[in-house]
């Protein structure tokens, strides 16, 4: 098994949550982030002072898959995600050696 993350923006939530419906996957976790890379943050004007902005704000999407899914589900992920423009994010994936479905104590993929 996999653990996918991807760190996007936040406008392009529905439709990475969207894409991976289609693909079959149903269960995925989201949390709230900040950071930046390349594009440093950026500058804001507010009531006629100027600000710097270090940190953008981003989504975090994390989804366990099956190693077979794992390929289908990093490029729906990108496809979905993808804008053109600096900032669009990350996504990589990290082997999982145990998963288990705390309501019924099912492991490995019976608890996906």
């Amino acid at each position: 098994m996999k653990l996918i993350t991807a760190i996007v923006k936040p406008y392009r939530l529905d439709e990475v949550k969207t894409a991976l419906q289609e693909i079959g996957v149903h269960g995925l976790t989201v949390t709230e982030a900040s950071g930046y890379g390349r594009q440093r943050g950026h500058t804001e004007v507010y009531r006629g002072a100027e600000y710097q902005v270090d940190l953008v704000p981003k989504v975090r999407i994390e989804v366990v898959v099956e190693d077979e899914a794992a390929d289908d589900v990093i490029d729906a992920i990108v496809k979905a995600a993808q804008t053109g423009k600096i900032g669009d994010g990350k996504v990589w994936a990290l082997p999982v050696d145990t998963v288990v479905r705390v309501r019924t104590g099912e492991r490995g993929p019976d608890a996906l």
